[in-house]
């Protein structure tokens, strides 16, 4: 049954929108594979889930982060003495895209 949700040219077309190389016999791995998950999407959808709300997390999760404190910022001096490179009055840092 989940064999016929995906042709093999969907798996090919897929791979092309991703620039992926396949061959054959990872185009029918990736048909079997893919059309498993979407069969088990499908069998997700049939579930009545009418009055069940939206759910973020599976546990009641509760953020480690401190609050958000309003401070005053260092004096340049002071920022600046933390840098690994200065440059005149202004951290240095590599570039990200050379």
């Amino acid at each position: 049954m989940a064999d016929e949700i995906l042709s093999s040219e969907d798996i090919r077309h897929v791979a092309r929108l991703a620039a992926l190389r396949i061959d054959d016999d990872e185009v029918e791995m990736m048909r079997s594979q893919l059309s498993d998950i979407l069969s088990h999407f499908q069998t997700l959808a049939e579930l009545d889930t009418e009055g069940v709300p939206p759910t973020g997390h599976t546990t009641d999760a509760h953020t480690v982060m401190r609050d958000d404190d309003e401070m005053p910022a260092l004096e340049r001096e002071q920022t600046l003495a933390n840098a690994p490179f200065v440059d005149g009055e202004f951290v240095r840092v590599r570039p990200v895209l050379e």
